[in-house]
């Protein structure tokens, strides 16, 4: 059960802080910059051969975009791929890796693109490499149709960004942009550096639960040794533990977000319980 949770697609269609934050951010950009098109890619695109006098258009390149429809993809991928990636890693982790993998497009542009840059196609690219090593076998319905496991659809895009690249392919597309994005996610994700677990967890061991206050073994044990200095167990404690197990497993599957009052309700319980022994 435990290790079926990863391979399901985790959609849940509720929208994580920082995804929110991002989709309202580049749609607030995209209209602002009908202004004046002209001035505002001039002055916040990244540009190679300008990136000493304006080294802001490294950060700021990711929420110009060239047209509506370049807008709506990338935006449609950030809403369906970005709140599974936030409810598993937390917002810090999230944001952090976005603008980590954006700027690994800017590195990949700097050396190889000599004309300027817009758009997050490089951060969701970089989201899209980490929603298929979270989720490999999750099916991504193309077109609303065919499915496709997660793995399957990144592994290609990312063939075609390299050969598009390596090919010289041009047509407006920013290839070495996307690979910036994924290379950069890749060697985040398999690198110490990369959100997997937290600190706490990390130091108790707890690689397959994420987010376990209390560890079942721990509780257990200790459990045990109450339990040979009193000649009583407390009532319920094994039934709270099992408890616990399913509501860990729902964080697994669907994110802290997805509990209810009483769920979150009963981990501080079992918090305070811990902390109490």
């Amino acid at each position: 059960m435990r290790h079926a949770v990863y391979h399901q697609a985790p959609w849940n269609f509720t929208l994580t802080p920082w995804v929110k934050r991002l989709l309202v951010a580049n749609l607030v950009v995209f209209v602002v910059t009908m202004m004046d098109r002209e001035l505002f890619f001039r002055w916040f695109a990244f540009a190679p051969s300008e990136i000493l006098t304006r080294p802001w258009g490294a950060f700021t390149y990711m929420f110009l975009h060239g047209d509506f429809w370049h807008l709506f993809i990338n935006m449609l991928v950030l809403f369906f791929f970005g709140p599974p990636l936030e409810s598993r890693w937390g917002s810090r982790e999230f944001v952090k890796y976005y603008f980590l993998c954006g700027l690994g497009g800017v590195v990949l542009s700097f050396l190889f693109v000599p004309h300027w840059i817009v758009g997050a196609s490089a951060a969701i690219y970089g989201l899209m490499l980490a929603f298929a090593l979270n989720w490999p076998n999750a099916p991504i319905y193309i077109w609303g149709i065919f499915p496709v496991k997660a793995k399957w659809l990144v592994g290609f895009l990312f063939a075609v960004s390299l050969l598009s690249a390596l090919g010289g392919a041009g047509g407006g597309i920013a290839h070495f942009a996307h690979l910036g994005g994924i290379v950069t996610g890749f060697l985040y994700l398999r690198s110490d550096w990369r959100p997997s677990l937290p600190q706490k967890a990390r130091r108790e061991g707890s690689a397959g639960r994420r987010l376990a206050i209390v560890p079942r073994e721990k509780s257990r044990e200790a459990a045990r040794s109450k339990e040979s200095r009193t000649p009583e167990r407390p009532a319920g404690e094994e039934s709270l533990l099992d408890e616990v197990d399913r509501i860990l497993d729902k964080i697994s599957a669907t994110g802290i977000s997805s509990l209810t009052p009483e769920e979150r309700e009963t981990l501080d319980e079992v918090s305070r319980r811990h902390r109490s022994n």
